[in-house]
């Protein structure tokens, strides 16, 4: 069985367990007996489980790896954490994709040392053939009420736009506040959950912000990463360096968090939220992904007023509305 097969074959049971000897005979030209044979051979290998008989049966991707560990957060070190926990599950993997792990696990578990004031962290790892989990949970305040608290927010949704520019840290003597926005862009995957909200960000670029009946204490950090990945750290960081520099300058803002559940984004006061911080920044990329239209009070705010206060950060605006476009021009025809 080739690499490429095999891939399939798994790729095809992480899409849907059901009727799955029928899809594989279909897609590769094959019977279904031949199919079957290659569906016993991973379940011998013990990558795949199934349930069920004859043509009821379903298969699943069997857990290779899920162990979890309880730290007291006082004296607690994140490199004790990937070295003894994390990294073990993870030393046939590919260079790249170690070297990414071991960036986000230490990133999100120092966070949690620093920041969370728990008395305890929970680390986690889950791992099947095709992609690992981790998860670093905390009992502490959570992060978008501090962040809600530090920084003077309205509302706790506002922390969840402020972490998505980057830049943002309760504490700028010793944090850069780069760690949460590069980790959620390495991970195919990337989710917190704290309180009653839960924002995702995942590999198709998409972030999207729910809000959930429990409050849940403290905050939950979720990440998700192929095995096979090809992305490594550098490439994720030069996306976002000006050119022949190695400083975070470049941000892509997702302006559908600013746009709170039944509202549209019509206010000065919307902008000036949506552009606080922005002048850190030498390229802030605003996408409007999911943004139907703007107002005129909006988009002058965001693309004359503060393009003429802070003339050295440019602003780039993407996948546009026709109607958002036609307000854009328009303010910056005014400038």
């Amino acid at each position: 069985m080739t690499a490429d097969l095999r891939r399939s074959i798994l790729d095809a049971i992480a899409r849907d367990g059901g009727n799955v000897a029928a899809r594989l005979a279909q897609q590769h030209g094959v019977s279904r007996q031949a199919a079957s044979a290659w569906l016993a051979k991973l379940k011998r290998e013990g990558i795949v489980t199934s349930s069920g008989k004859g043509r009821g049966v379903r298969y699943q991707l069997a857990v290779l790896v899920d162990v979890r560990q309880v730290y007291e957060r006082a004296g607690l070190s994140e490199d004790r954490v990937w070295r003894a926990q994390i990294a073990p599950h993870l030393a046939d993997l590919p260079p790249n994709v170690r070297d990414v792990w071991h960036y986000a696990v230490t990133e999100m578990v120092n966070n949690a040392i620093d920041h969370s004031g728990s008395d305890k962290v929970m680390v986690g790892v889950v791992r099947d053939a095709l992609n690992t989990s981790v998860y670093v949970a905390d009992e502490g305040e959570g992060i978008f009420l501090k962040i809600q608290h530090a920084m003077n927010l309205y509302d706790p949704r506002e922390a969840i736009l402020e972490l998505a520019k980057g830049k943002l840290t309760t504490d700028p003597v010793n944090h850069t506040g780069e760690g949460i926005f590069f980790s959620s862009k390495v991970m195919d995957a990337f989710d917190i959950r704290s309180g009653k909200l839960h924002f995702v960000h995942d590999d198709w670029g998409t972030d999207v912000l729910l809000e959930r009946d429990a409050d849940a204490p403290g905050t939950v950090v979720l990440m998700r990463l192929a095995n096979d990945s090809v992305r490594t750290l550098q490439e994720v960081f030069d996306q976002f360096a000006a050119p022949e520099e190695y400083t975070f300058s470049k941000t892509i803002v997702p302006v559908k968090l600013a746009q709170h559940e039944g509202e549209k984004l019509v206010s000065r006061s919307q902008a000036k939220r949506l552009t606080m911080r922005f002048e850190r920044f030498q390229t802030v990329v605003l996408d409007f992904a999911g943004v139907e239209e703007i107002g005129q009070a909006f988009a002058d705010e965001v693309f004359r007023v503060f393009q003429q206060a802070h003339p050295g950060t440019k602003l780039l605006p993407i996948n546009m509305a026709a109607e958002v476009g036609n307000m854009v021009k328009r303010a910056l025809g005014a400038r």
